[in-house]
């Protein structure tokens, strides 16, 4: 076991890489060849990223990717998407394809109202502490002016500030619970501010006032953002959605709502099934410098509203009109954070036309839902295996350190067979002998 390191963070960039290498790698050269082989030669950007978090040693690399052809509102987006895992950007690109020719998405945002609250106990008469709360609320929105002022003069800033009495889940414990209205900027920093200068201001009114102990516990935003609402959705005749792999639409139809179905009713489903909406929705966020953690807790929490986890998205069958669409929330920025340091953030926002905040929600709404659609399609016609497999072969030449001609070959042969990890592992052994 290595010992413990003092003052680690003090340390310069290579001091850090030095000791790491030399408490835990046996080939100390690879090491420090690998971590220096990943910097970027600009050294300007490379301090850069250095100082977007801390204890940095180097960069660690995700493939940025697009899928073009989306047509959203009647107008064409090519949506950029930072992710690891293979085929979808392929499944993205498919469903954008798909739906060119049937109507594109639409799309439109229902609310955008963000949420934070200081938490406090409280042991004494709640009728005094709402009375409290009553005539002080003016002022906890007057104490945080210097901070909204310019959110305000943009049509942002507090919406409004409740009391909320908890203490029939938790003795004593009550909360200051605040909306937001922060535009493009995703505002977690401009909400935490206003939460703490509440708290602060809270506090001092109450010790000459309130008979009992006061004490504020924390002042935090949440990610859960309920009022922060996106809708999208696909629709169109089931007659056209006759295509190469969908020779019955009514069959097709009847098939895929019956996995939407079982995916609002069977958690264990469920979760897999928003899994592949996120792969789409976490790619967009990521390549736009947004917070994927924040959307993902949110998103799920979501999901569960109702008491059971199910879908995020739903179908429906009517009078020949077949229609899929998925609500979520999306608490987004276009402004703040990344969005003004980052490159390739910048050069993403770029390639959406640089949107607002409703724009970016409703662009990442419609990568969710393309995903799904793309998804349960395949499992509701060919299989997933079929398309992820191919799409994951060239991970596995890779693996083996395949030589362009020997990838070439092999590509070919699967183009005929069923693509396994052993199926190519034999066929590149069969080439090489």
């Amino acid at each position: 076991m290595p010992n413990a390191i003092s003052g680690f963070s003090k340390l310069s960039k290579l001091d850090k890489i030095d000791w790491l290498i030399s408490t835990y790698f046996t080939d100390k050269d690879s090491a420090k060849r690998l971590i220096t082989q990943y910097w970027n030669s600009d050294e300007k950007l490379q301090k850069l990223h250095d100082e977007f978090i801390e204890n940095t040693i180097t960069n660690y690399y995700l493939p940025l990717g697009v899928a073009p052809n989306f047509l959203i509102n009647d107008a064409l987006y090519t949506i950029p998407m930072a992710i690891e895992e293979s085929s979808v950007v392929a499944a993205a690109s498919k469903a954008a394809k798909f739906w060119l020719d049937r109507g594109g998405f639409k799309a439109e945002v229902i609310a955008t109202e963000k949420i934070g609250q200081v938490h406090f106990t409280f042991d004494g008469n709640f009728t005094a502490l709402q009375s409290f709360f009553n005539k002080v609320k003016p002022k906890l929105i007057g104490s945080a002016s210097g901070i909204t002022k310019n959110m305000q003069r943009r049509g942002g800033g507090i919406l409004d500030i409740e009391l909320k009495n908890k203490t029939e889940d938790l003795a004593n414990y009550y909360q200051l619970h605040a909306t937001f209205e922060t535009l493009d900027a995703m505002g977690a920093n401009f909400i935490n501010s206003c939460l703490e200068q509440f708290a602060q201001t809270f506090k001092s009114e109450a010790e000459d006032i309130l008979d009992g102990k006061l004490d504020i516990v924390m002042s935090i935003l949440s990610n859960y953002v309920p009022n922060c609402l996106v809708r999208a959705e696909v629709s169109c005749p089931i007659t056209d959605l006759k295509s190469k792999d969908i020779e019955n639409p009514e069959i097709f139809v009847e098939k895929f709502k019956q996995a939407i179905n079982i995916a609002e009713i069977e958690p264990y489903r469920a979760v897999t099934h928003n899994k592949g909406i996120m792969n789409g929705i976490d790619a967009v966020v990521l390549a736009t410098g947004n917070d994927f953690r924040a959307v993902e807790a949110g998103v799920h929490a979501y999901a569960s509203r109702n008491g059971k986890y199910a879908s995020l998205t739903h179908c429906t069958i009517t009078n020949g009109i077949f229609k899929f669409w998925i609500e979520i929330p999306l608490a987004l920025g276009t402004v703040g954070g990344l969005t003004g340091l980052h490159p390739l953030v910048k050069f993403s926002l770029e390639l959406l036309e640089k949107p607002t905040a409703k724009e970016l929600m409703q662009v990442v709404a419609v990568a969710g839902l393309a995903q799904n659609f793309a998804a349960v399609k395949s499992l509701t016609t060919t299989g997933i295996q079929e398309g992820h497999m191919k799409m994951h072969l060239m991970n596995i030449l890779n693996q083996f350190e395949a030589t362009v001609i020997e990838k070439a070959e092999i590509v070919n042969h699967f183009k005929t067979n069923v693509v396994t990890h052993s199926a190519v592992v034999d066929a590149l052994k069969n080439l090489r002998n």
